[in-house]
């Protein structure tokens, strides 16, 4: 089980909370704002907008609200103007991270981003120290309790998906970029239901944590998704399934 899917499993437990909704919002928000202003408001001809809008739509941001946002990132209507910057760092006992933030304010983001490493136990590195670590892939989940195992695996790699992990109660693909859509495509032609589809940054290999480290590494990327400006974060950790149920446990 790779440290991408620990990950996104202690999110899916935790759910989306109401106290958090706003903050989430306003990171899809931001997300569609920059995919509009780097590549235009055409859906057909920008997928990274068609992601992002995507992505906003499962997390039921209002449809007007989703639209001034294409607008402000075309220039149509006024706005703040956005960027995105990208930072690298290492967690306790040694996993490597890598974050990607928007924002209208480079040096408050710095800032506040080697706060938030240096509170809970990390630091930030140089450019370039962890990004070569990762690859871009297309990354699809399916909860498991909806589908058979067989089936979306012959699916999936019918239409050029890479691997399925089994994850326990999800079942994580991978694919190629290009072959992101086709796959996604695929599912739900057969009307099997996806939790989430992104394009993502994936560890090529992963490094062990130790108990000691366990909590403190899923701290320190609590914290950093907390962050408003953070829209992802990667990582190459390996946590033991029993100290991670517990770690979830503790978290219900």
């Amino acid at each position: 089980m790779s440290g991408h899917s620990h990950w996104a499993r202690i999110r899916h437990k935790k759910g989306a909370t109401d106290a958090k909704r706003g903050k989430l919002f306003s990171k899809l928000v931001k997300n569609i704002m920059v995919a509009a202003r780097l590549g235009g408001g055409d859906l057909a001809a920008n997928l990274r907008l068609q992601y992002a809008i995507d992505a906003a739509k499962a997390a039921n941001v209002p449809k007007d609200t989703i639209e001034r946002a294409v607008k402000k990132g075309t220039g149509e209507i006024a706005g703040e103007s956005y960027e995105e910057v990208t930072y690298e760092g290492y967690g306790p006992g040694g996993a490597a991270l890598l974050v990607e933030a928007t924002t209208n304010n480079r040096n408050r983001t710095a800032s506040d981003i080697r706060k938030v490493f240096e509170s809970k136990g990390g630091s930030l590195s140089r450019p370039n120290t962890v990004a070569w670590m990762f690859e871009v892939k297309g990354v699809i989940v399916v909860d498991a309790a909806k589908a058979d195992e067989e089936t979306v695996m012959e699916i999936v790699l019918d239409a050029g998906a890479d691997d399925m992990e089994d994850d326990g109660d999800m079942f994580t693909i991978t694919c190629t970029p290009q072959n992101f859509e086709s796959v996604r495509q695929a599912l739900e032609a057969k009307e099997i239901p996806v939790e989430s589809a992104e394009i993502s940054k994936v560890a090529q290999t992963y490094i062990d944590i130790a108990t000691e480290h366990a909590r403190r590494v899923l701290n320190l990327m609590a914290a950093l998704e907390d962050y408003e400006d953070v829209q992802n974060i990667y990582s190459n950790f390996n946590i033991p399934d029993e100290v991670l149920a517990e770690i979830e446990a503790e978290g219900e």
